[in-house]
């Protein structure tokens, strides 16, 4: 069956860095778009950035614009997003995403930029 599984959240200062990791199973991961999607406390949740198959194409919220990498690599079924200065505005818990007939949806990991 179709499993995600993100790692990589944790607490972190203003300004700093985490990388995040989605570990894609159950499905042909090279042949599909993959998405970040977040989610803060009392809010909906929102996508923060997409990428194609080939990893050639990608689209950012334009809050994370310039902030924010997504990148992936098929050979270890792998999607990460790199996230740079980050703000306390970006904590939220974090889901990785892939639409098959359906649409699949990680555990999440949660993000705390705080001081």
């Amino acid at each position: 069956q179709v499993q995600l599984v993100e790692s990589g959240g944790g607490l972190v200062q203003p300004g700093g860095s985490l990388r995040l990791s989605c570990a894609a199973s159950g499905f042909t991961f090279s042949l599909y778009t993959m998405s970040w999607y977040r989610q803060a406390p009392g809010k909906e949740r929102e996508l923060v950035s997409g990428i194609n198959r080939y990893g050639v194409r990608t689209n950012y919220a334009e809050s994370v614009k310039g902030r924010f990498t997504i990148s992936r690599d098929n050979a270890k079924n792998t999607m990460y997003l790199q996230m740079d200065s980050l703000k306390p505005e970006d904590t939220a818990v974090y889901y990785c995403n892939v639409r098959l007939l359906q649409s699949y949806w990680g555990q999440g990991t949660q993000v705390t930029v705080s001081s």
